[in-house]
């Protein structure tokens, strides 16, 4: 049985009866899953990890010593929640709080940084394109984040020549698609489009899913939420690609209706 916020909702979409592939955590496909079903799309949840929080004493330094610098900034509601999970969350007078996108800021602002700031577009291009991050030279900047991905926010700081103070407070743990997911994956029976907002996730995924399968999912259209994720998935043998404003599910799903064909021809 589908999901039932995978059930069409708007008969008018060229997305409808689509699938709409999400690379998102164990747990983490409920916002995408809703943007595809206001579309009239369903969902296929392929996950490649699920999150785990960290807590052991050098993770605790790590995030004191991020949480005292000047700036301060979070890569996502994951990071959030876990660094309120070691200790309250609480902004000194002059630190900069920014988030990687607006669910992250959200998530600040719900644990009481009310400061929080993110940046029109949701990616690491955009973060380091805030007026905050200009000037910080010789500065401390925490980061609070997981192991691997979002590399780019850590060498582009250092790259300006601020000293970066890494607190990975979860870690991605991997996780191998169902055998029941990996046959719906197989008989998709309808248009389907990959939402890519992670090179890391769909990476995972692709080097663990049977071959066949891959191939059905190297047939899909890709949105990607950057040009570096057009780029990667272009080297990963995806053919089709367009490109998303940010990685925002209603930005991933909107990129798609704009670019379908009319029912039949996609």
């Amino acid at each position: 049985m589908p999901h039932r916020s995978d059930r069409p909702t708007d008969s008018s979409s060229p997305l409808r009866g689509c699938y709409v592939i999400s690379l998102r955590p164990v747990g983490g496909h409920g916002a995408l899953r809703r943007a595809a079903g206001s579309r009239g799309a369903r969902l296929l949840a392929l996950s490649p990890w699920r999150i785990g929080f960290r807590d052991d004493p050098a993770t605790r330094d790590a995030l004191r010593a991020a949480l005292a610098a000047a700036h301060v900034v979070f890569t996502s509601p994951a990071a959030v929640r876990a660094a309120a999970a070691l200790q309250p969350l609480q902004a000194s007078p002059g630190q900069a709080w920014l988030a990687v996108g607006g669910s992250t800021a959200r998530a600040l602002r719900g644990q009481g940084i009310r400061n929080a700031a993110s940046p029109a577009r949701m990616d690491s291009e955009g973060l380091l394109a805030m007026p905050q991050l200009e000037a910080v030279r010789g500065r401390e900047v925490g980061l609070v984040t997981a192991p691997g991905g979002r590399g780019a926010i850590a060498d582009g700081l250092r790259d300006r020549g601020a000293e970066v103070r890494r607190a990975d407070v979860y870690a991605r743990l991997p996780v191998r698609p169902s055998p029941r997911v990996v046959a719906r994956l197989r008989r998709l029976d309808a248009p389907a489009w990959l939402m890519l907002s992670s090179a890391e996730a769909l990476a995972r995924i692709l080097s663990v899913l049977p071959a066949d399968a891959a191939g059905v999912l190297r047939a899909a259209r890709v949105v990607a939420a950057s040009d570096r994720l057009r780029q990667f998935a272009s080297e990963q043998g995806f053919k089709r690609i367009v490109r998303a404003e940010d990685a925002t599910p209603a930005a991933l799903v909107a990129a798609a209706v704009r670019h379908a064909k009319a029912p039949g021809d996609a």
